[in-house]
């Protein structure tokens, strides 16, 4: 500790030593810090440490209050998604059971968290369903890809890496992260590839899914900041996953036969058993059960800490008709404010809708299919209308089939 004389000042700000109320010295020769920028730099430092995750900010415990009830979420998600109302059930129990969950201030009976995976046709709407949800939480929420995802110490991304997006999504509040919900896409594609044992490492696939096991159940995981590999002098957040609900979603394309075997029938051809007279040879997901991913690839342990299994309603026509027109964000209104911003009121014909989505049933393409058609369509129309002095514009089934012509659409689909 230095004495206030004349000759010291403060190396950082200039202060003279008699204007501060301290001066410390430092190892070099007449280099002094005053005690008013030790304190500013106390308290910049308290902040980076409470954004970066080495001290959590305190939140208040959550409350029942103003949340919303499971019908009160499944009738949010049907203004976005058109039927699955199974999977819209068990999501809206699901996230409501996580805010009690959140809401639990006594010990006397500890509630687990439910895990969800749903499985559906590419094109249902599982990422849709996962981002609608997110619209209207007030948790963190995110959605990770598990196509990227890799064993530690090889190319790719860590395990750790959903957690880090979930960090980022809560602006690096370590207390905010731990009550988040997490949404792993793709999660079929991390299946074993085989039953065989190889002499090579699964690092994309069983290797994942072991490492995803300490995350849905529930510890302490070390996560880098700023994602990306972790080195031995980096600096690790700690993030309980106790509290983050985790929901998978997968197409699980080829499960359908793994259903079909187990329930001794077939994908295709006759059978004179009356027993199997009730099975709904269309819709084999209806009937998915835990022993059917354990066929597909996923590990018994994943499995056991995913408790909700839930499927997708493939799209029927009928279904695809309403996608076109009904939601609130549906592929016809975006393009209808698109026309509109350059002051041109777009109009489909209901003919031309119909075509429309029997070509996404042609090339069963799912609700994804829609967008792509209808883009073909109007490429031309809205290369040239902005340019013109037309006010209105009417898409007829001949123009949408003339379109798709000329783009080969039809022919670039079967290639």
């Amino acid at each position: 500790m230095a004495k206030k004389t004349k000759l010291s000042a403060c190396a950082f700000c200039g202060r003279p030593a008699d204007a501060s109320e301290l001066m410390v010295p430092s190892q070099l020769p007449d280099v002094f810090i005053c005690s008013e920028c030790i304190t500013a730099m106390s308290e910049a430092l308290k902040e980076y440490r409470g954004q970066t995750g080495h001290k959590a900010v305190t939140l208040s415990k959550a409350t029942m209050d103003n949340v919303p009830k499971p019908q009160e979420i499944c009738a949010f998600l049907d203004n976005y998604v058109i039927g699955q109302d199974a999977a819209k059930k068990y999501l809206s129990v699901a996230v409501y059971n996580h805010y009690k969950r959140l809401a639990q201030h006594d010990d006397d009976v500890d509630i687990e968290k439910s895990n969800i995976i749903m499985v559906g046709p590419t094109g249902t709407g599982k990422t849709l369903l996962a981002k609608t949800i997110a619209r209207l939480l007030d948790v963190p929420f995110t959605i990770v890809d598990a196509t990227v995802l890799t064993e530690a110490g090889y190319v790719g991304e860590d395990i750790e890496s959903l957690i880090t997006r979930l960090l980022q999504a809560a602006d690096y509040n370590v207390e905010k992260a731990e009550r988040g919900i997490v949404f792993i896409d793709e999660i079929d594609k991390i299946a074993r590839k085989g039953d065989n044992p190889s002499i090579t490492r699964d690092v994309s696939g069983e290797g994942v899914q072991q490492g995803l096991l300490k995350l849905l159940e529930g510890s302490i995981v070390n996560v880098p900041p700023q994602g990306g590999r972790k080195h031995p002098e980096q600096h690790l957040i700690p993030v309980d996953t106790k509290n983050i609900l985790f929901i998978c979603g997968g197409a699980f394309d080829g499960i359908e036969r793994k259903i079909a075997q187990r329930m001794n029938t077939h994908v295709v051809g006759y059978s004179n058993n009356a027993s199997r007279q009730h099975i709904d040879r269309d819709n084999f997901l209806q009937y998915v059960a835990p022993q059917d991913l354990k066929s597909f690839g996923l590990i018994p342990e994943i499995i056991g800490r995913l408790p909700i299994l839930t499927h997708l309603e493939p799209l029927d026509r009928d279904a695809l008709r309403r996608v076109l027109t009904e939601p609130k964000n549906a592929i016809i209104r975006q393009y209808e404010k698109l026309f509109k911003m350059d002051g041109i009121k777009l109009e489909f014909t209901p003919e031309a809708l119909d075509l429309i989505v029997d070509k996404a049933i042609e090339y069963k393409l799912g609700a994804r299919g829609l967008r792509s058609i209808v883009e073909t369509i109007m490429i031309d129309s809205m290369f040239t209308m902005p340019s013109t002095k037309e006010k209105t514009f009417t898409v007829t089934a001949e123009y949408a089939l003339e379109k798709l012509q000329q783009a080969n659409f039809e022919t670039t689909i079967y290639n």
